[in-house]
């Protein structure tokens, strides 16, 4: 099957073409035709297997004939992270480049002005993530009556992050006549209600089992120590063959931390999470997709919705707390047909995290053995104990400054002799003694005058303050 059986325009195949694609996945074949048809549709398909491609493609073809007006979209599509949003916008450019179709990208981070005159001046096709859309709604920036076809991307990610009561609002805002149309990788109890909620007898298409991983990734889980992580982390990197590698963590701090310990280290390593605003997220992103490094370290900011082409490898630093998000950080390598790895590293604490993962997968994840690495062993033992018999090497030649023995007295020249300093001479002990003036007899403690911490201190009634009085007691407030 090509592109040219689904029933697309001659322009849009032609983008298509252009593109160098040519046969479409299994979840592009079966939900391309059922949107050119009209109908409400559930999309669940393992991550990486074209499911972007699978909504835009036909929405160009449906919203090219139509007119646009101010501030009334005419299709909507919400994602779940702005980097998400920002690459359904690249494909709307690369595919929608024969089309007169006027696109809008509203997303957080960056400043309203372009997006209010993209508004003001009509869109067919609006790319929004809830937060943004919902702030510009509540100021009357935005009428959502004219919208005729609604697309809810990575759903489940819109579950996690807390976006389900936003889109039920924005839902109950759109014309009821509207085509929907809702993507995920998985399907949990509550989008499976969301979407009968709004969604009018839709065909669902599922071209493998929710939750399942791609076949073209190897996984591995990898068991190591906690404050080994590191240490094993930068063994993968210098003898799997990494070509490009993603490495998840879960808390920002740890990005940060292991960022600058592998450029310490000397890897090409950049970071990208949620701390970061949007220029910075997209610059980084820049630098990893050109070559200039190799290696990103993300948090779950980017481990859905990004298409990054030839990423050999993904390293879970520490396993996923969501055993959902474990389906989507593998999936940023094996992407498109080509092969990838992906490794775990399960530490003592993380036992009931993974047995939740492989519970969800419904198969175990092998753990990683000798005949798994892609290098010879012996090799690597061999070239390590080169390089400390190396370093042992240099440090015997290194020159020792030896230690002068101190030369005797009389060895030493004339001129060289010290002077012999005359001694003291000592008194016996009964003179020195009897050369000291008589100290007055301390009186008994009775006798002596009461202890004040200062000489005008007056008597302190009982149930006062009478310790030192503070300093600042003394400035007068006015």
């Amino acid at each position: 099957m090509t592109f040219a059986d689904l029933g697309l325009s001659p322009e849009l195949l032609k983008a298509v073409e252009d593109a160098g694609y040519t046969t479409p996945t299994a979840i592009q074949a079966q939900a391309i035709p059922t949107i050119l048809m009209m109908r409400d549709l559930i999309g669940i398909a393992q991550t990486g297997t074209g499911k972007t491609a699978s909504f835009v493609l036909p929405m160009i073809d449906v919203m090219a004939a139509g007119r646009r007006r101010a501030l009334m979209p005419r299709s909507l599509i919400l994602e779940p992270t702005r980097e998400l949003a920002a690459q359904v916008a690249e494909n709307f450019e690369k595919y929608g480049k024969n089309h007169d179709l006027k696109m809008a990208l509203l997303i957080g981070g960056v400043q309203m002005g372009d997006q209010l005159k993209a508004l003001s001046d009509g869109v067919d096709v609006l790319i929004a993530t809830p937060g943004r859309l919902m702030d510009l709604f509540e100021r009357g920036k935005i009428l959502l009556n004219g919208c005729e076809l609604l697309v809810i991307d990575e759903a489940d990610r819109m579950l996690d992050m807390g976006f389900i009561p936003d889109i039920e609002f924005i839902c109950s805002k759109l014309p009821e006549t509207r085509q929907t149309m809702l993507f995920s990788a998985t399907m949990p109890a509550p989008i499976e209600k969301l979407a009968k909620k709004f969604l009018n007898n839709p065909k669902r298409i599922e071209t493998a089992r929710a939750a399942t991983t791609n076949a073209d990734i190897t996984a591995f889980k990898v068991p190591v120590k906690s404050r080994s992580k590191r240490e094993t982390l930068r063994w993968f990197l210098e003898n799997d063959l990494i070509e490009t590698a993603i490495i998840f963590a879960n808390k920002k701090t740890t990005v940060r931390e292991l960022n600058q310990s592998l450029q310490r280290h000397g890897f090409r390593s950049s970071e990208i999470h949620g701390d970061m605003d949007q220029s910075s997220r997209l610059k980084e992103l820049d630098r990893f997709k050109s070559g200039e490094v190799n290696i990103l370290v993300a948090s779950d900011v980017a481990a859905r919705g990004l298409d990054i082409k030839g990423v050999s490898h993904v390293f879970n630093f520490d396993t996923p707390w969501h055993p959902d998000d474990y389906v989507h950080r593998i999936g940023r390598t094996g992407r498109a047909g080509a092969k990838g790895r992906a490794f775990t590293f399960v530490s003592e604490e993380d036992a009931e995290a993974i047995s939740n993962v492989e519970t969800l997968t419904g198969s175990p994840i092998k753990v990683f053995g000798k005949e798994d690495v892609r290098v010879d062993l012996s090799e690597v033992i061999a070239r390590a104990e080169a390089a400390k018999a190396d370093q042992a090497q240099v440090a015997e030649d290194e020159p020792r400054e030896e230690r002068k023995p101190r030369r005797a007295r009389e060895d030493r020249t004339d001129g060289e002799v010290r002077e012999e300093r005359p001694r003291k001479e000592r008194r016996p002990r009964e003179e020195r003694h009897e050369e000291r003036p008589a100290r007055a007899a301390r009186p008994e403690r009775s006798e002596r005058a009461p202890r004040r911490h200062r000489e005008d201190d007056k008597p302190v009634p009982p149930g006062e303050w009478n310790g030192p009085r503070p300093s600042f007691l003394d400035i007068g407030f006015g």
